[in-house]
């Protein structure tokens, strides 16, 4: 009796041993609650920038809803595309990036040898905020929108305007705009967008797309004349100015923006949790008049909503890189 009780007692210790060390495996297995660690959202732009203060916008309160802290980590240079190299290339499933549209869209179209492809190694958070940009005209030219844009088109390559650079939104956008105005405008680049509008003013350019926050206080000042936004319709950040659609150009809209995007193999569950938060964040009234202040309109979508707005631009973009064949300086 003994003999078979003992036996009896070594098959059940096997079974409960088995059970907890299948257990253990099952918990092991399970992936652990996110975030357990800080989480990183890196820019990259300096301190100050655009990207950065929206960053710092939005880094409280997302710590405090995720109940980790969440630090933001500059990374400047090549237009923010080594950020984005560093974000695609993160393995420790907490790291994120704040980037600007030409990150997530066209950066391997515009220069083949950028170390990351967007569409391929980035995964889409949230569409964080839009913003038009203003075509801003010298007072030099005729006074008016219908009367800046004839005399465009009547002075054809006599007429300049002016970008911070090969390949950014203002170059890419002015020559879309171009094809669909039948405008001519030469494009001159410069440094920034402080020696871009020092030309205007001096009547050496005669047209640039510049971000609201810039153009309208020259605009107000009657330093420049502010022709239309970019947007589909008026902006609220610039109420006062038209749409280039109010101005008869068809088919034309234009937005700079920010986004929240992780490495390509970030798990879809996170995915949504960060994207659903941030869009909450966003849209807090706090939150959206300080990005007001900032210069933005808060769009806050879902991962699909900026999937679908990464492919909308970058097959605009892309065809007009590829039309006139540009390149970064």
């Amino acid at each position: 009796m003994k003999t078979r009780f003992f036996s009896r007692r070594c098959v059940l210790t096997a079974v409960a041993a088995s059970a907890l060390a299948m257990g253990g495996a099952n918990a092991w297995a399970q992936p652990a609650a996110w975030p357990n660690k800080p989480l990183r959202l890196v820019v990259g732009f300096p301190a100050g920038s655009s990207p950065d203060l929206t960053a710092r916008t939005l880094a409280e309160p997302l710590a405090q809803a995720l109940g980790q802290p969440v630090v933001v980590e500059n990374k400047p240079g090549a237009g923010g595309n080594i950020a984005a190299d560093h974000v695609a290339k993160a393995a420790d499933g907490h790291t994120f990036g704040l980037m600007i549209n030409g990150n997530l869209t066209i950066a391997k179209l515009l220069n083949p040898a950028t170390p990351y492809d967007p569409l391929k190694d980035l995964a889409p958070v949230s569409l964080l905020a839009t913003a038009p940009l203003v075509l801003a005209a010298s007072t030099k030219l005729p006074a008016g929108a219908s009367a800046v844009l004839a005399a465009v088109r009547q002075g054809g390559d006599k007429i300049n305007y002016g970008t911070p650079g090969n390949g950014t939104v203002a170059h890419l956008g002015m020559e879309l705009l171009k094809t669909k105005a039948g405008l001519a405008p030469v494009h001159v680049p410069y440094p920034g967008n402080p020696q871009v509008i020092t030309a205007l003013i001096a009547g050496d350019l005669q047209l640039a797309l510049l971000p609201p926050g810039l153009a309208m206080p020259q605009v107000r000042a009657g330093k420049l004349q502010a022709v239309g936004v970019t947007s589909a319709g008026r902006s609220s950040l610039v109420p006062e100015v038209p749409s280039l659609l109010d101005a008869g150009i068809q088919g034309f809209q234009l937005e700079i923006w920010n986004a929240v995007a992780g490495p390509a193999n970030t798990p879809k569950p996170v995915v949504d949790k960060l994207s659903t938060l941030l869009a909450d964040i966003v849209r807090r009234p706090a939150v959206r008049e300080k990005l007001f202040n900032q210069g933005w309109q808060v769009a806050g979508t879902s991962a699909e909503g900026l999937a679908k707005r990464i492919q909308r631009d970058a097959t605009e973009m892309g065809e007009v890189i590829r039309r006139n064949n540009i390149r970064p300086q």
